[in-house]
C-alpha cells in the first residue's frame, strides 16, 4: 500500500530539486541588494521562516550519502525549498539538535547532529536560527558551545542559546531591506533537564516577562522589528494547547507607547502543522512543524505522516506611515511542505503539485490545519 508520503515519488523530487539547484546562481548581490541600499524609509523587507530541523540517523545516513560516504552533505536535501528560503531578504531556521563532536554521530535518542548542518543551512540561504529548543541541553554547556561555534563558523546568526553571560543578554540586530529586525527565542521546557548551575542563561526560557522585557530591550537597541521565535506546544497536537493561547494572548497584548512590543511569534515543537492566527493585531505562527526529520511516531507509538509535514511562513513588513510607527505586515503567506523519507529530500508540495505529483490530499490536510483559526479572514494566503 502507498502511503501519503511515499506518494512524493524520487522521480518529482529529482524534477523539483533539478529547478531549485538552477536558481543556486541566484547572486546574494540580488536577494539583498548591490551595496547602496535605499532610504530606509522606502524599503519593505520579506521574512520567511521554516520548521524544525531535527535529523536522527536515518537523515544523517542520506547525508552521508548524498556526500558520496565521506562525511555529510544537507544541501542536497534542503535544495527543493531553497528558492522560497533564499527569496526572501531574511530567513530564519529552527536548529532542535546540538552539534556532536564524536565522529559516530547518533541522531537519536539525544539527536546530535553534525556540523555540517549548519552548512547545509547556511548554502540553503538561511540568515539566524532559533536555537532555544527542548533538545538544546541534551549534551550539557559543551554542546551548546559546539552548536554555536559551528553557526559562526557558517555564517548564520543564532539566538535562544549563549555561551557567555554577555551573549545571553545581547540583542541580536539584522538587516532586513529598510529595517533593523531582533529575532529573540525562547523554550518552554528542556525534556526535565536542568540548566547548568554556572550556566543559568544558557538556554533562554519562556517566561513572558522576560520575553516582554527583553523584546523592550530590543526597541531601545535600535530593532525596528522585533520576532520572538517560540519552542513550545503539546506534541501530535494539531490545535494550539491552552499555554499557546494564553502566552500569545500575553504577548501579543503588551505594548510601549501604543506600539506593540513584538511583531510577529513564530512557533515550533509539536512535531505537526499548527494554524496561524492574528492575535490582537500581530501575527502568530502556533507551529511549522518539521522540515527534516526521520521516522515520527506519535504518542501512541504509531508512525504518523504529520511528522514529516511542515510550513514555511512568509510574511512582507512594509514601513511605517509615520517615524516610529509600526512596521506592519501587508502580506501573509504560507507555503505547505514535507520531507519525502524515500528520497530524503525537502519537497515544496505546491511545487510537487505542478510537476504532477499526487500529494494534493497532503497539501490540503496542512492548508485546513494552517486556517483552522480563521487566518484567512485575517488575510493570510497560501504562497508558492
Amino acid at each position: 500500500m502507498i502511503t501519503r508520503t511515499r506518494q512524493i515519488n524520487l522521480a518529482l523530487t529529482a524534477a523539483v530539486i533539478a529547478a531549485a539547484m538552477a536558481c543556486q546562481a541566484h547572486d546574494s548581490a540580488a536577494r539583498h541588494g548591490d551595496g547602496r541600499p535605499a532610504p530606509a524609509a522606502a524599503r519593505g523587507f520579506t521574512l520567511v521562516a521554516a520548521g524544525a530541523v531535527l535529523p536522527d540517523s536515518s537523515v544523517l545516513e542520506r547525508a552521508n550519502s548524498d556526500a558520496g560516504g565521506t562525511g555529510y552533505d544537507f544541501r542536497p536535501m534542503l535544495a527543493g525549498i531553497r528558492p522560497v528560503v533564499s527569496g526572501a531578504d531574511l530567513a530564519i531556521c529552527h536548529l532542535a539538535t546540538v552539534d556532536d563532536a564524536a565522529a559516530d554521530h547518533t541522531g537519536s535518542p539525544a539527536f546530535e547532529s553534525p556540523p555540517q548542518v549548519a552548512e547545509g543551512l547556511a548554502a540553503t540561504g538561511y540568515d539566524s536560527c532559533s536555537t532555544a529548543t527542548r533538545y538544546t541541553l541534551d549534551d550539557g554547556a559543551d554542546g551548546i558551545r559546539r552548536t554555536l561555534d559551528t553557526l559562526d563558523r557558517a555564517g548564520v546568526r543564532h539566538t535562544g542559546s549563549a555561551r557567555t553571560a554577555r551573549e545571553a543578554t545581547a540583542t541580536p540586530l539584522m538587516r532586513a531591506g529598510g529595517a533593523k529586525v531582533a529575532h529573540l527565542a525562547y523554550t518552554d521546557g528542556t525534556n526535565g533537564l536542568p540548566l547548568p548551575t554556572e550556566q543559568p542563561w544558557a538556554v533562554g526560557l519562556a517566561d513572558p516577562d522576560r520575553i516582554v522585557a527583553d523584546a523592550r530591550a530590543a526597541r531601545r537597541a535600535g530593532a525596528d522589528v522585533v520576532v520572538v521565535s517560540l519552542d513550545w506546544g503539546t506534541a501530535w497536537q494539531d490545535a494550539p494547547d491552552e499555554r499557546q493561547l494564553l502566552l500569545s494572548g500575553r504577548l501579543t497584548a503588551s505594548r510601549t507607547g501604543g506600539r506593540p512590543d513584538i511583531d510577529l511569534i513564530l512557533g515550533t515543537g509539536a512535531h505537526v502543522p499548527q494554524a496561524y492566527e492574528k492575535v490582537n493585531g500581530t501575527w502568530v505562527v502556533y507551529g511549522t512543524g518539521d522540515q527534516i526529520a526521520g521516522e515520527m511516531y506519535n504518542g501512541l507509538g504509531v508512525q504518523d505522516p504529520r511528522g514529516n509535514e511542515s510550513t514555511v511562513g512568509r510574511f512582507t513588513f512594509a514601513p511605517p506611515a509615520r517615524p516610529g510607527g509600526r512596521w506592519e505586515v501587508t502580506k501573509a503567506e504560507f507555503v505547505p511542505e514535507a520531507y519525502d523519507l524515500d528520497a530524503g529530500r525537502v519537497v515544496d508540495l505546491d511545487a510537487a503539485l505542478e510537476q504532477g505529483a499526487t500529494v494534493g490530499s497532503v497539501r490540503d490536510r496542512i492548508r485546513d490545519v494552517v486556517l483552522g483559526r480563521g487566518a484567512g479572514r485575517a488575510g493570510l494566503v497560501m504562497g508558492k
